[in-house]
Formats: structure tokens, sequence, C-alpha cells
């Protein structure tokens, strides 16, 4: 009697800028023969697994790989209602470049996580719009305007959810890769002595003061007392913060929610924002995926 193949679920994590390490994990995982039959995603998880999910990761790939640090800044449509961040011009765009579909449509299946704001719950994300769904899944609370969808309202799956693999094994997975980027955050500390300075468009007026503080560069760590010694502001505060928050609340659900691999790329060194050095968070993920393959490869086998 021959078995079946179990089914393959991907868990594509949180994680902002550090999330284009997503695209070197698939193509590592699909040049090894490895082909996931569910894809899941929670905020920038969401975006490149959706992506995924529709055939349409080269399309992706080629634009972050071309983005800078002037076309992310240009992509961003400030406000002081809910957020700093519309995300209107933003998702305006990944429908017309990268398309929209619904998510019962895609070729493979697709889930993604949001947090629905007033209750705290976990909201599933199986149905409707693809850029609707990623949208919210990706609503970062302070940065990016709550989404309204299906008349709740909805922020980032990484309160409550950061890895989903509960979602992948909701959805028939049999065999979870799973995808941490922020594994190796929480113990540094924040320093832009060594960061490569690049020249920012000039941001509308009513903004430009708040730019200038924003946590957008931030993010790059150093080890050591002497990194410590400076009193960090408000939004280094923040953007910490949520560091050590998606990093216990990653642990405690993968805990009672194991994956079966766990791939984690080091990426402690990324921004925020640092959507514009997608190269080296691509070839990162790369070198994480091959280190996992024999693993991998193993459980397949004894399945």
């Amino acid at each position: 009697m021959r078995l079946a193949k179990p089914a393959i679920g991907l868990a594509l994590g949180s994680g902002s800028a550090r999330g284009w390490s997503h695209i070197g994990i698939i193509r590592v995982l699909e040049e090894a023969g490895i082909v996931p039959d569910i894809v899941c995603g929670t905020s920038i998880g969401a975006l490149v697994g959706a992506a995924y999910a529709d055939d349409q990761l080269a399309r992706l790939e080629q634009w972050v790989r071309s983005l800078t640090w002037q076309n992310v800044m240009g992509l961003l449509d400030f406000t002081i209602n809910g957020g700093l961040i519309h995300g209107e011009k933003l998702f305006a765009f990944l429908r017309s470049h990268v398309g929209d579909k619904d998510i019962a449509s895609l070729p493979k299946a697709f889930g993604a996580v949001a947090t629905e704001l007033i209750t705290g719950r976990e909201v599933w994300l199986r149905e409707g719009s693809v850029i609707d769904a990623v949208r919210a899944s990706a609503a970062l609370p302070g940065l990016f305007k709550p989404s309204q969808l299906n008349d709740r309202l909805l922020v980032d799956g990484a309160l409550v959810n950061p890895v989903p693999v509960s979602l992948c094994r909701a959805m028939g997975a049999d065999l979870v890769i799973a995808v941490d980027l922020n594994s190796d955050l929480i113990g540094r500390h924040f320093d832009l002595s060594d960061a490569p300075e690049e020249a920012a468009p000039e941001a509308p007026s009513a903004f430009a003061t708040v730019l200038d503080k924003l946590p957008l560069k931030l993010g790059r760590l150093k080890s050591g007392p002497s990194a410590s010694t400076a009193m960090p502001s408000i939004f280094d505060v923040l953007s910490i913060s949520l560091n050590i928050m998606q990093v216990r609340i990653t642990r405690s659900r993968l805990a009672g929610e194991p994956a079966d691999v766990l791939i984690r790329p080091r990426l402690a060194d990324f921004a925020l924002m640092d959507y514009h050095r997608a190269a080296h968070a691509i070839e990162e993920g790369e070198r994480a995926a091959r280190h996992a393959l024999h693993e991998i490869g193993d459980l397949l086998g004894r399945r």
C-alpha cells in the first residue's frame, strides 16, 4: 500500500522589513523539491505568502530588489487618524503591480492572521480579497491605520500569532515548516554608528519633524555595555518594546503549537522600515533555509 504524500504547510512569520527573507527561504525550498501545499502568513509573512500562493513571487522579488529608501518613503501616505501611515498608496500600488484576487481562487491554499482591535481576538482571513487580507494582517499599531474589514477594525496579526503554525494545522497541513524572523532581537541595543547613511526625500511639511524622529532607520543592533549609555528616544522605546512583544509571544505560541521544522534567519541588524535592503534579507533567508534542508528531508523521508 502506497502512503499518501503529507500535506506541507508553510507558516511565514511577522517581522517588518526582515520579511523579505521569506523570498529566499521559499526559493531554496522549491529548488530542493519541497513545495508547500498550504501557505499561511502574519504581517509581512502574509504579503510574501500571498504572492507565493498566487504564483507572483518572481514579480514581487523583482520589485523589492529594486526598492530604494526614496521608493519606500514615496509609498507612504501620512495621516494622524488611527496611525501615522494610511496605507492606501502602498496597497493601491500592490493591487496594480502584483494583482488582487479572491483568496479561494489562488493556486495554493492561503490564510492570513489579523487581530481584532476591539476584542483582541485572533482572526483568520481565508476568504475575500487577497490584498484586503494582507493589509489587515500587516497593520502595525501606531504606524499603519487599522483596516476596516467586514465591520471589524483589524490590526497586525503579530499581536496574537506572529508565526501562524496553528492556522497551517487547521487548514490541513501534516508537516509545518515555520519561519521565525524575530528570534535574535532581544538582548541587544540600538546603535546607528555603523549604519550607512541614505538621503531621504523631503517629507510633507506637516510630518517633516515627526519623520526625523521616527524609528524608520532604527533596529541595527550592537551588543555591549557602551551601546546602552544613551537614553533612548520614545520611538526607540516603542520599537524595542514591539520587538520584545513579538519575541515573547512567538516563543509562547511555538511552545504550545510547535512546528515540525523551524527556520530562523538572523536579521537583528534590520530596522523596522529597511525594506530597501531586500538583497541582504533574501540572501540570509537562503542561508537559513539551506541549513534546514537536511532536517526537512529526514522528516519527509520518515513520513
